[in-house]
């Protein structure tokens, strides 16, 4: 592999005090592919701007706390201005093993799949021995399950936050209509399925710790309203009763 075959792949953070999980996160991302990094900090009070401008990463800084969705909204859109033909998103707390971006950039770049997710569940014993919680273990495999079944996909972790996308699946779908917050990514995901792109995922041990980034259970079930709330607006969308914005295709506006 050589660098010119990644240079249209980018590599997108969004960051909120990672400055003690980024460099790890950084250095785990192969050589060949770690040409092209940005970072959008989402006014964290720690050092992480300081740590990723010495890195050599790209850096966008936000004026203020404006949410984890909204973070990935100025990524994307700083992504395909730069030109990127592939994006990888990328948490820089170090929970996922990011040696494989490479790949999921490689499965994109062949057309095996228009989106690829890191599933972090490969089997219970793994995801629980990587310091998963049990209730999130639960609630994972329990709303996996139903979202599968309702969207007729078969991932294997519905709700992994190490993802790469091609860019036409950015410039369709409407993510800027999307939640600010973390129910952002399910409805990303159910709108990819809304507008026929092809999932599938790869296997990524989940590593929990401290410092990783993570949601609480009160959080978490917000998180769950959303999901169902934009299921909910799928359907309609599907048998043409609903004209919600966020099944409005970007192209043709």
């Amino acid at each position: 592999m050589t660098q010119d075959k990644y240079q249209s792949v980018w590599i997108v953070m969004p960051a909120f005090n990672a400055a003690k999980t980024l460099e790890r996160t950084f250095n785990e991302i192969p050589s060949e592919i770690r040409k092209n990094i940005l970072l959008v900090d989402d006014c964290s009070t720690d050092d992480t701007v300081l740590l990723a401008k010495k890195l050599g990463i790209l850096v966008i800084e936000h004026s203020k706390n404006r949410g984890y969705g909204a973070n990935q909204k100025t990524c994307y859109k700083a992504a395909l201005s730069k030109g990127a033909e592939v994006i990888v998103m990328l948490h820089p707390d170090n929970q996922y093993d990011s040696r494989v971006t490479t790949i999921m950039a490689d499965l994109v770049m062949l057309g095996n799949s228009d989106v690829v997710l890191g599933s972090r569940i490969r089997n219970r014993k793994d995801a629980l021995n990587g310091g998963m919680p049990l209730w999130k273990y639960l609630l994972n495999r329990l709303s996996t399950l139903v979202e599968n079944i309702a969207l007729g996909q078969n991932l294997g972790d519905f709700h992994s936050g190490f993802r790469a996308y091609s860019r036409k699946v950015l410039e369709t779908v409407p993510y800027l209509e999307n939640s600010d917050d973390f129910g952002f990514d399910q409805e990303f995901l159910i709108q990819c399925v809304f507008f026929n792109f092809r999932l599938g995922d790869i296997p990524v041990p989940s590593r929990y710790f401290d410092n990783s980034s993570s949601i609480n259970f009160p959080r978490s079930l917000n998180y769950g309203r959303v999901a169902i709330s934009a299921l909910v607006q799928f359907y309609l969308n599907r048998i043409g009763v609903g004209a919600g914005k966020l099944f409005k295709n970007r192209a043709n506006n």
